[in-house]
């Protein structure tokens, strides 16, 4: 059996895993440019490098080459290639990298050659000698070289198997990027070194506890300045647990971090120690004594031009986007992120579930597939190798607080022996598996895309799965849960994360989750005729692919914060305010309310009469707090509508809602004589013209460009019932001097439901009213996407109103939203999705302004409610065509929709389709909005 494809973790000469530190021993970083061969096949002869190409290291080839060295492939659970295990095919892309190095004179004793991460698995040559081979891809590997080594120039060779035995235990939902992705390093070192630390750093009852385990030549001294510690050990007898005194906590609110050395007379090894106790006491999961909850996602490292390639700036923005979104945890989806990701959680302030590189969810795909590595007895070594090797590296840490087995595998033997081995070796981090659904061996309960009723059986009974005996329920009963994916953000969602905050804080056990995900993974590429642009699965011609479903995060591939990213901000913003305004609560963890600005402002017809700053007291975390408004803040405007406005604000806005204080006043709809300047087509009856500006409606929209949600959920059944090709027949028009009544039947070909529409134009005050009466015929059987109306307009390229935003929001993703008046251009209006689907939905408007030539208003009905706008370049059956943005037809014209109602958005693409509450059913919908030009 080749060594690509047998059942070994790696050459057994490799080192012990140890933890990833700061070392004052020399390193020579090894990235830069390498000499570069693609070979077809995994076997291919060693040869002369003089020739090859060059490619930069760290890298992955596919992203380089401009295709000469193959493409990306994209698949979310199927292997993309025959599934046989531990064997590949022989069409195995190999990759040859070579570089030369010139040793440095450093004084020292040993030389060690590591590998931060390469995919998927290598072999190493030094000097024309095997230093030995590596597997698992985002996980380090050392050698010791010291005998291989010359003075002066050195050769290195390293030769990378895309597909390899290793590759069945990294099906992760992510591209297959090959290569020398991570840091490769020659380290130095001396004599009298440190081999490995472990300080665990423990609060206790307002103290610190350390705990050292060290291992290299001794004497070796810990040194801590600031809270004046200095320990020198003689041997590895003399080391033991130190206390140190009143410490301040480390947790992801009040990240405090404490600068320890650890010496030998050779080398230095700096830590940052953050104190923190971990704990499951019954089903709470506590950090320092107090239940934490987590409002967090799922991350992946992705790159749009980089792919995996490590740039800090990048992670630290990306991580400083997430604080200033209220997020406060991390899912490592679905590996051990580059080493300094975890720095900067440290530094920075978010738990972190740390997930292990495994995932073998490609054995689930076919039900002919056997022999899942979860429970064969042959893998064991690569799972039990993977966990040692993530554990080891990064167990210093503060910001872990959870050991995540791996994903998405099967429930096995492999996996319980990962957990027993975890437990042992560090018992002050709980560990996590969410396919151990009995919780026979991982001290959580976890699920993915639980529905809100699962939840709520999860929070009372303990059990939100079949199949579980009763026996395995009560220990599930007994421990903490957590929602480890839910909320999939792919396209325009996901929807009802209010509703799921709501169900995590009704029932004590449960404890949060981690969205799905953090970031769209497109990478930048260019379309034939060189328009740049984000791809996705199947752009890069692959055989099998699993299409965009890698564009679901909550940022977008450029960078841009989704509007769902703005609503789960809202949603688990750390300030609550309550029903009345006077009154809040926290949600912070371990700090209190002294670094937060209450402050408020009065709105009266949307825009600001007020504002002010409040008084409040500190709240201590997780309290309530109460605080006086002045006078003023509660004043309201005779026949205006009046808002107040509270918001808190700690460097960003970390808590925000509205009071409505009065109603809109209302909107003169009385008929005038005439039809204010109108002009209407005498054969349809549609409006052509108001003024002097050209305008083509309305015409009823069934219809919206699906959202990646709606594909997965009830999207079929919309175009088998003809939604997205509706016709319209006129049956009646009457065109009178005051007024103009249409009646139009709009039905789709071969069915027989149908929508009854009647528009009734009237005359207003310097223009024209229109309401619109909808009635559905009997029979149908589906949700709508919308209803509402169409206008076609002459290109528009600003936009003001009053209503709801400054985001688009819907019925079940509308905590964000707030009501004022907004300013925007046209396409600043709409978000790019990586597909073009559904977007820009701002409902309940008041008043609408086109490039200050026309103004439309809407007339509330009796409870109050209003239409909702969007505005577009093109039809929802143009968007829902095209699969990429650029794809998109050149457009000339815009148009403006304002619908009575949309349906929820939900998360259908992976999770749970929208709830009935959010749903938009068939039923009779009437609305009135006046139409004027402005100047």
């Amino acid at each position: 059996m080749t060594y690509y494809e047998d059942f070994s973790p790696g050459s057994p000469n490799r080192l012990a895993p140890r933890s990833w530190v700061r070392s004052s021993a020399p390193t020579l970083s090894l990235g830069g440019d390498w000499k570069f061969k693609l070979w077809p096949h995994a076997d291919a002869p060693l040869e002369d490098p003089a020739d090859w190409d060059t490619l930069p290291v760290p890298s992955h080839w596919v992203l380089h080459g401009d295709g000469k060295y193959g493409r990306p492939i994209y698949t979310n659970v199927k292997y993309p290639f025959p599934v046989d295990p531990p064997f590949v095919p022989d069409a195995n892309p190999t990759g040859d990298h070579f570089r030369t190095f010139t040793l440095p004179d450093w004084d020292i004793d040993r030389f060690v050659l590591r590998f931060d991460g390469v995919e998927s698995t290598y072999k190493v040559w030094l000097n024309g000698a095997e230093v030995g081979v590596g597997k698992g891809s985002r996980l380090p590997t050392e050698f010791d070289v010291t005998d291989l080594l010359a003075p002066g120039e050195n050769s290195l060779l390293v030769r990378v198997h895309q597909w390899s035995s290793a590759t069945y235990l990294e099906d992760q939902d992510q591209w297959w990027l090959p290569g020398i992705f991570r840091d490769v390093t020659l380290l130095g070192r001396p004599a009298a070194r440190v081999d490995d630390v472990w300080v665990r750093a423990e609060f206790l009852d307002g103290h610190g506890v350390l705990t050292p385990e060290v291992t290299g030549s001794f004497p070796i001294t810990l040194s801590v300045p600031t809270l004046d510690v200095s320990v020198t050990w003689q041997s590895a007898a003399d080391v033991a647990p130190i206390s140190v005194g009143p410490v301040e906590p480390w947790s992801a609110e009040s990240p405090r971090l404490y600068d320890c050395t650890v010496a030998s007379a050779d080398e230095t090894v700096h830590l940052r120690l953050g104190f923190r106790t971990v704990r499951i006491e019954g089903d709470q999961f506590l950090v320092n004594g107090r239940k934490v909850m987590f409002y967090g996602v799922n991350r992946h490292e992705t790159h749009p031009v980089l792919g995996r390639v490590f740039d800090e700036d990048y992670a630290r923005e990306n991580l400083l986007l997430m604080k200033r979104h209220n997020i406060n945890a991390i899912r490592t989806s679905h590996y051990p992120p580059d080493p300094r990701v975890l720095e900067l959680c440290d530094e920075l302030g978010l738990w972190v579930m740390l997930e292990c590189d495994l995932e073998t969810h490609g054995f689930e795909f076919d039900e002919s597939i056997v022999d899942n590595p979860s429970d064969d007895p042959r893998w064991r070594d690569q799972f039990l190798d993977r966990m040692h090797r993530t554990v080891e590296r990064d167990k210093n840490h503060p910001s872990i607080v959870i050991w995540s087995l791996g994903n998405e595998c099967a429930n096995g033997r492999n996996l319980a022996a990962m957990a027993q081995w975890t437990h042992e070796r560090d018992p002050g981090r709980p560990v996590h598996f969410e396919r151990d659904l009995a919780s026979a061996y991982t001290d959580m309960h976890s699920r993915m895309y639980a529905t809100l009723e699962e939840l709520a059986q999860i929070g009372t009974t303990g059990c939100g799965h079949g199949g579980i005996r009763p026996e395995e329920i009560v220990r599930q009963r007994h421990r903490p849960f957590v929602h480890c994916e839910f909320g999939h953000a792919m396209g325009n969602g996901a929807g009802s994360l209010a509703d799921y905050q709501a169900v995590y804080e009704r029932y004590p056990r449960l404890h949060g989750g981690f969205i799905w995900e953090w970031r769209d993974h497109g990478i930048l590429t260019k379309a034939a005729d060189g328009t740049p642009f984000y791809a996705y699965g199947g752009d890069f011609g692959e055989v099998v692919h699993d299409g965009n479903f890698v564009m679901d995060g909550m940022v977008l591939s450029d960078g841009t914060p989704s509007p769902s990213l703005v609503e789960y901000a809202a949603v688990i913003a750390p300030i609550v305010f309550g029903d009345e305004p006077g009154t809040f609560r926290s949600r912070y963890h371990s700090v209190d309310t002294s670094d937060v600005e209450f402050s408020w402002a009065r709105t009266v017809d949307g825009r600001e009469v007020e504002r002010g700053v409040l008084e409040v007291l500190p709240a201590p975390p997780g309290e309530s707090g109460v605080f006086e408004l002045p006078e003023q803040a509660l004043d309201v405007a005779v026949d205006s509508e009046t808002w107040l406005t509270l918001e808190a604000v700690s460097g960003h806005l970390v808590g925000s809602r509205q009071y409505q204080l009065s109603q809109r006043s209302p909107v003169s709809v009385t008929p005038t004589k005439g039809l204010g300047g109108a002009v209407f087509d005498p054969r349809t009856g549609s409006l052509l013209r108001i003024g002097s500006v050209p305008i083509n409606g309305p015409r009823l929209e069934l219809w919206r460009a699906p959202t990646d949600n709606d594909a997965r959920a009830g999207e079929w059944l919309w175009r088998e019932r003809g939604l997205d090709r509706l016709e319209h027949r006129v049956l009646d028009v009457r065109i009178g001097d005051d007024e103009v009544i249409v009646a139009v039947r709009v039905a789709a070909a071969t069915a027989a439901r149908s929508v009854d529409v009647t528009y009734r134009w009237f005359g207003v005050p310097d223009g024209v009213g229109l309401r619109v009466d909808a009635v559905p015929s009997q029979g149908w059987d589906c949700t709508w996407p919308r209803i509402g109306v169409r206008f076609e307009l002459p290109a528009v390229d600003q936009v003001s109103w009053f209503g709801t935003g400054p985001l688009e929001s819907y019925s079940d993703s509308a905590t964000a939203a707030r009501v004022g008046r907004f300013e925007s251009s046209l396409d600043d209006l709409n978000v790019v999705y990586a597909k073009p689907q559904e977007t820009g939905h701002r409902p309940e408007l008041r008043r609408l302004i086109l490039d200050n030539r026309l103004r439309i208003d809407t007339v509330p009905d009796r409870t109050g409610h209003s239409p909702g706008f969007s505005l577009s370049r093109h039809t929802p059956q143009q968007i829902a065509a095209a699969a990429h943005p650029h794809e998109l037809p050149p457009s000339d014209r815009v148009y403006l929709f304002l619908d009575n109602a949309q349906h929820g958005l939900g998360s259908a693409a992976c999770g749970p389709d929208v709830l009935p509450e959010h749903a938009l059913y068939p039923a009779a919908h009437s609305f009135t909005i006046t139409l004027r030009t402005h100047s």
